[in-house]
């Protein structure tokens, strides 16, 4: 049974920093690409990042590029989000997937972890105070 668990969301004030994980059980965990996503009260889910199986490439959201990274240990099943100089429009339930159709990314990385069969996290919640 595969189980995807994030961790790591809180309150923050704006300009700070906070770091996600998410692990993930009842797979092999480095053959896949994992992603972040995030939804806002009232919007729709919208892709963070992608990162391949080895960690090689990374793809982020342009709201993003620049204040988040994301890396992988493969060794310990988890995915990480560290998320530098936040704003108040960061705050979202973010989410960590696994796209179990492929361990890469590709330019329509959001997309394709729409696509069934993947499998998804409960969420964490951030929030940003101004």
């Amino acid at each position: 049974q595969v189980q995807v668990v994030e961790s790591g969301g809180g309150l923050v004030q704006a300009g700070g920093s906070l770091i996600l994980a998410c692990t993930a059980s009842g797979l092999t965990f480095d053959s896949y690409a994992m992603g972040w996503f995030r939804q806002a009260p009232g919007k729709e889910r919208e892709g963070v990042s992608c990162i391949n199986w080895y960690g090689s490439t990374i793809y982020y959201a342009d709201s993003v590029k620049g204040r988040f990274t994301t890396s992988r240990d493969n060794a310990q099943n988890t995915l990480y989000l560290q998320m530098n100089s936040l704003k108040p429009e960061d705050t979202a339930m973010y989410y960590c997937a696994v796209r179990a159709a492929s361990g890469y990314c590709s330019g329509s990385w959001a997309n394709a972890f729409e696509e069934r069969g993947n499998y998804w996290g409960q969420g964490t919640q951030v929030t940003v105070s101004s």
